[in-house]
């Protein structure tokens, strides 16, 4: 079996991809990101769909970053484990987007109070996802 150069890169989209999806906290993505060249940082991040400014800054963000998507998402009555199932790009794209969010704080806050499902659209990065999901009856939580 011969290893190619996307072979490192595609464990590497592979390892972080779990790690957005799982929640698992490793400590070694950013010396798995510091021990590649420039060139496989790009070409990971184009895998990604991201710039490789975005990538560094998601595993700035570390494992957690996310944490308040599938907390939103169960505010909504949506189904994190199913739309991860079956929208998987989707659930990915919207990892990304909460990692990167600034309304945090806010978030927080509103999960907290119990009105988050009230408020969101006014700050959440991910309002218009959400709200489609939302629509889709076999995304919801089964009461």
């Amino acid at each position: 079996m011969t290893v190619t150069i996307a072979d490192p890169i595609r464990h590497t989209v592979q390892q972080i991809l779990s790690w957005f999806a799982q929640g698992f906290e490793h400590a070694s993505e950013s010396d798995m990101l510091a021990s590649l060249s420039d060139a496989e940082i790009e070409a990971l991040a184009e895998d990604c769909g991201m710039s490789s400014h975005q990538l560094l800054a998601l595993v700035q963000a570390g494992p957690h970053a996310a944490d308040e998507m599938p907390a939103m998402m169960r505010a909504l009555n949506i189904d994190p484990a199913e739309v991860e199932y079956r929208m998987r790009r989707v659930f990915r794209d919207m990892q990304i987007t909460c990692a990167q969010c600034q309304s945090k704080e806010t978030c927080q806050q509103h999960l907290r109070q119990g009105k988050a499902g009230q408020t969101f659209v006014e700050y959440c990065g991910n309002a218009d996802t959400l709200n489609a999901l939302r629509a889709n009856p076999d995304l919801l939580i089964e009461a």
